[in-house]
């Protein structure tokens, strides 16, 4: 019990404990040190420190144990851009497996409404039904968000005996209806080619879906309110004189899980924030040939001041009026690792990501603003705790 253990060996938990790198006692550990830990070392072939070591136990006399007071203390989020369909913001002071949990969500979990059911009556087109089908289904629509939130409920498919639209009501189903036929234009001009113009609806477009409220849904989907596409002008099909398109849609609540048409994203996806750390002075035209290593606005060039200049182990010594590289927006940079292969940066800059800083960008198809989709991610985040928590206390029970 009171062995005594080498350098080599395994340590006993009776004698102090020293870092590596510092022979510093754990629990004296520095700030610089602690965000060292944070930091995903970017070098020349290799990655390193890829694996999380905030658990408890991990490090020999500190405490990493989970608190929410700490974690609540660490968390912040901050908005880069906030658009309708297009929103980037940091989450800073998670692990990886909650921002990947938010990504998920966002993809997958999310309900929307979208075209599940189509009655074909009349497809003289080239497009064969089954394709129709598919393309009509990948249409986003909007509407009222008081209708879309908390009047549409979830519709469930009837059993294989009964009435296919017995589960059908004003409540769980939209209805829309497409019938376009293409004609000649006798207004054309002689020696016209374009399509467009010699023929009426020679082009379908998204615009030419009828919605056609029932019940309640008036109420909800009325005005700018209504149910309508995202964008109208998405092509769905093209005809010639003689070809016609009728044919009625039921629209339904559903999720990503299910079909990616429901997935209420086109994109979200998170990236790791950069860093980049000049250790020595880069100044002249290697700073010049630095910044061009990095995209636009990454790198910055100043000039060295008469105070850096003074300064003594600035490494800018007599050098007053040089021009130097500085560290501009690292949030811009792509880790190319292109410094790293010049030999005259060499030693002198440290790349890296911060494991616990995500940087999410979020495009909504438009059923959704983008900041809601988080704040609803938060909250289907929320639900899936709160089950977890009660299948716990029963299994305990």
């Amino acid at each position: 019990m009171g062995s005594v253990s080498s350098k080599a060996g395994p340590l006993s938990p009776l004698e102090p404990h020293h870092d590596e790198f510092t022979m510093a006692p754990f629990s004296k550990r520095s700030e610089a040190e602690l965000d060292r830990r944070k930091i995903v070392g970017i070098n020349k072939e290799t990655v390193t420190d890829v694996i999380s070591t905030d658990f408890p136990g991990h490090f020999p006399g500190e405490d990493n144990s989970w608190d929410i007071d700490t974690f609540r203390d660490g968390l912040s989020v901050e908005f880069h851009n906030n658009e309708q369909f297009d929103a980037s913001f940091s989450l800073i002071g998670l692990d990886a497996s909650i921002a990947n949990a938010f990504r998920r969500i966002l993809i997958s979990e999310i309900p929307t409404l979208a075209i599940e059911k189509v009655f074909i009556e009349n497809n003289t087109s080239v497009i064969q039904d089954e394709v129709l089908a598919h393309r009509l289904g990948l249409i986003p629509f909007k509407g009222g968000k008081e209708g879309l939130l908390r009047f549409l409920k979830w519709w469930r498919e009837p059993e294989a005996d009964k009435d296919p639209f017995s589960t059908t009501f004003d409540f769980n189903t939209v209805s829309l209806s497409l019938n376009v036929e293409c004609t000649r234009n006798e207004d054309a001009g002689p020696g016209e080619e374009d399509p467009t113009k010699l023929f009426r609806h020679a082009h379908v477009y998204a615009r030419d879906i009828v919605f056609t409220p029932e019940g309640k849904q008036p109420r909800y989907f009325s005005g700018d309110d209504a149910i309508a596409p995202v964008n109208p002008d998405v092509l769905i099909a093209k005809m010639r004189p003689g070809q016609s398109i009728q044919l009625m849609m039921h629209m339904h609540k559903g999720v990503g899980a299910d079909h990616a048409k429901f997935s209420p994203v086109a994109t979200a996806s998170y990236r790791l924030m950069p860093t980049i750390d000049i250790v020595r002075p880069i100044l002249g035209a290697d700073a010049v040939k630095f910044a061009g290593c990095f995209p636009e606005g990454v790198i910055g060039i100043e000039t060295v001041t008469a105070e850096e200049a003074s300064r003594e182990g600035s490494g800018y010594e007599g050098r007053k009026g040089e021009q130097k590289a500085v560290v501009r927006d690292p949030m811009r940079d792509t880790v190319s690792r292109e410094c790293l292969r010049h030999e005259e940066f060499q030693g002198k800059v440290k790349l890296g990501r911060r494991r616990d800083h995500f940087i999410f960008s979020i495009e909504s198809t438009g059923q959704w603003d983008s900041d809601e989709l988080f704040l609803e991610a938060i909250k289907m985040m929320k639900l899936k705790c709160a089950k977890l928590e009660k299948q716990v206390v029963k299994m305990v029970r």
